[in-house]
Formats: C-alpha cells, structure tokens, sequence
C-alpha cells in the first residue's frame, strides 16, 4: 500500500532540515575547509574546482539507483546505512593530508563518500514527499534545502575554524562527523510511513517504479521540471570555490571561516524560507528562473566590485541569500510533481538534473578563473545563467504557441499574430 501525505499527520518542516544537513555539512567541509587548506598548500583553483566537481557526479547519476531505495529496506533504513558510510568516508578525507601529492587518494575519498551521501537526499527527499502536505510544498521544500545549505555553512565554516585553531586536525573532522549523527535524532519523531510502492514481488516492484518514472517524464509538469532543471541557472557553483579564491579580496582565515560558516548558514537558511514561502503562492518554476537571474546578478556585481574583504562579506553574504532561493525553488518543484508511489527515484530524476549545472558549472567556473582570473569566473557564471533563463523563456514561448496551434487546428482557425 501507499502512504500519502494526506493520510499522515504533517510534523514540523525542521525536522526535514535535520535529515539534509549531513549532506550539507559534508559537502560543506570538502570545498571549504579541503578547498582552503589545498589552496594554501599550492594547489591551484582549477584542481580544487575539479575536486569539488568530482562531489557532484554521484548527485548527478544517482537516479540510476535510486530505484534501491524505493524497492529495498526502508526510507529510514537507508537513511541510518548513509550516516555511517558517509561519516567513515569524512574521517578518512580528514585524514588525508591537504597536499598536491595526495590529491589522486583524496579524490578516491570524496567519490565514495559522496556516493554514500547520495542515499542520504535520497531517504530525506522520499520522506519529505510522502509527508508533506501538498499546499504546502514550497514550505517544506524550504526547509528541507536549509539543512542542506545552513550544515554547508556549519560544516564548513566550524571545521575551518576549528582546523586554523588547533593543531590536531582530527578534531574538526570528529566535531562534524559528531553533528552529523546527532541530526539522526530527526527519524524519531517523524510520523511512520510504510513503503512507497506496493509490497508485491521485488521484480514487479522494478517494473511499478519504472512505470511511475516514466510517467513523471512524459507528464508536462514533469519534463518542464527536468529541463528548467539542467539548465545553467540557479547552481550557486561559485559558493563552493569562496575559500580558494579568498585571497583575491584579501580575507584571511577567520573571515572565510566567517563568511562561509555560521553567518552563509544564516543567509542561505532565510533564503530558503523565504524562497520557499515565495513558492507558495507564485507559479514554483517561475520562481526558480527568477532566482537563478538574481543569482547572476550577484556574480556579476560582485565581480564588478571592488576586490576588498568588505565586498567579499557582503557578495559571498548576498550570494548566500540568493542561493537558498534557488534551492528552496528546486526543492518546491520537485515536490509539486513528484507527489506518491516511487517518490525516492522521481525525485532523484529530478534532482540527477538540477546536479548537472552544479558539475558543469563548477569546471566553467574553474577554468574561467584560470583563463580570466576571479572577475572573470564570476562574469561567466552570471552570463551563463542569463542564457540559462533566456532558453527557459523561449522554450515556454514556443511550447505556447505549438498549443495554440493546435487548438486552432482543432476548431478550425487560423492562428494571427497578436490573437
């Protein structure tokens, strides 16, 4: 049988924030606190952009399994296998020592770690679409992407910090794996929900995911949402790449572990409420391009700016704020059309796409910073961004003008410009 969210009674949206934060906080710890201590160890920018793009190819193939999810175990079972994997694989990336000769192990490390932690999005956004409320998605989509950016901001900000105030580098390591399992507590007090599928024979549970896959696909809320989802629009790819440009606006260590920690986690948590009660009310996907130009034109300004630590807090601040509006939006589209049944693997086709700018984007931002320095990544992010939304734009013009026309074949009348 299948739980809907109608049939359960809604808990409170945090709870959902402490299910994503370890995979913020884990993501969070690689391009902030690795990313800092590579780059003050003489790797370059673009090998850093290449490791943090490295994170990102598990989120972006992780629809091919995801599929596990829905017919094995149980949403909370998955959860419980990817806390312990992905805090193994954070202490061995803590262990491994921030220089070039180790980057070939490090990057061993990050893969599978964030392969674990792909199950951990997987268990926390299959739980969110069963229970949350319909009217209400934007809402709950808000919170669930606050866990994921505020524990970027802690886990990589707190580990900075702790990492440039002790000798011991174990102990940032062990502080965030520690956060991260205390976040577990969450699943106790979430309504239960019974499998997302029906309990038939494990072969026609392949076959019933597949099937309600391939609905989601061919549905025009559904393929609207893969496509605005590719696209290069909204990725914040450059948040992950502040500490190792940092020295370019003259910010020491305590204000990158500052801007990037506890006061980013701030910024991106009111933009992922705020986004998400925004999303609430105006079309989901709308809102999503909307927030993606806004995101460009921060990278634009900021790279525009001057090169001071002032702009770099207030940019990377801003930035921060855009950046949970574009997640909570994501989240908040994914949701209004992901709705019951396979809800792991629907949402995973979804976020497998949003994923992709963030790859893609991150290798143009790197490269762009080798080719044309730190204004220049940022000018090519927000370039790419409004070529993002002008598709998205065109695409909707030309889809409405196709069902135009065929409603006028249909009663007979020629389609005028201007009717």
């Amino acid at each position: 049988m299948t739980s809907s969210s109608s049939d359960i009674k809604a808990p409170h949206p945090a709870l959902f924030a402490a299910l994503m934060y370890p995979t913020g906080a884990v993501t969070g710890y690689l391009s902030v606190a690795i990313g800092y201590d590579l780059s003050h160890h003489g790797v370059s920018v673009e090998s850093v952009a290449d490791l943090v793009a490295i994170s990102f190819i598990p989120f972006t193939w992780k629809f091919l399994w995801a599929p596990l999810v829905d017919i094995t175990l149980s949403l909370r079972g998955w959860f419980v296998i990817s806390l312990i994997a992905s805090v193994i694989g954070t202490l061995v990336m803590g262990w491994i020592e921030p220089v070039q000769g180790t980057l070939g192990w490090m990057q061993i490390a990050v893969a599978l770690t964030f392969v674990a932690l792909t199950f951990n999005g997987m268990s926390a956004d299959g739980l969110t679409a069963l229970i949350a409320p319909f009217e209400q998605k934007g809402r709950y989509g808000g919170w669930l992407q606050l866990g994921n950016l505020a524990g970027n901001g802690i886990g990589g900000g707190l580990a900075l910090w702790l990492s440039q105030n002790f000798e011991n580098r174990f102990i940032s390591t062990g502080v965030l794996c520690g956060t991260c399992l205390l976040s577990g507590a969450a699943l106790l007090f979430l309504p239960k929900v019974v499998r997302t599928i029906s309990e038939a024979h494990v072969g026609e549970r392949i076959v019933e995911v597949e099937r309600d896959s391939w609905h989601l696909i061919r549905s025009r809320g559904g393929a609207m949402a893969l496509l605005i989802m590719f696209l290069p629009l909204g990725s914040g790819a450059a948040g992950g790449l502040w500490s190792a440009v940092a020295d370019e606006w003259q910010a020491s260590a305590d204000t990158v572990a500052f801007v990037t920690g506890g006061w980013n986690g701030v910024a991106s948590g009111l933009g992922c409420l705020v986004g998400g009660y925004i999303c609430d009310r105006l079309d989901r996907k709308w809102s999503y391009a909307l927030f993606g130009v806004m995101q460009a034109g921060c990278a634009a300004a900021m790279g525009f700016a001057p090169h001071s630590e002032q702009m770099f807090i207030f940019f990377t601040l801003l930035y921060a704020v855009v950046t949970g509006l574009t997640y909570a939006a994501y989240s908040a589209v994914a949701l209004e059309v992901v709705g019951g049944g396979a809800a792991a693997t629907k949402y995973n086709l979804i976020a497998s796409m949003a994923n992709a700018p963030i790859l893609y984007m991150t290798e143009v931002d790197g490269h762009a910073h080798t080719w044309f320095g730190a204004s220049g990544m940022l000018y090519s992010e927000a370039l790419f961004g409004v070529l993002g939304a002008t598709a998205y734009i065109v695409i909707i013009i030309l889809l409405a003008r196709s069902r135009r026309a065929a409603l006028d074949a249909v009663l007979g009348r020629p389609l005028t410009p201007g009717s």
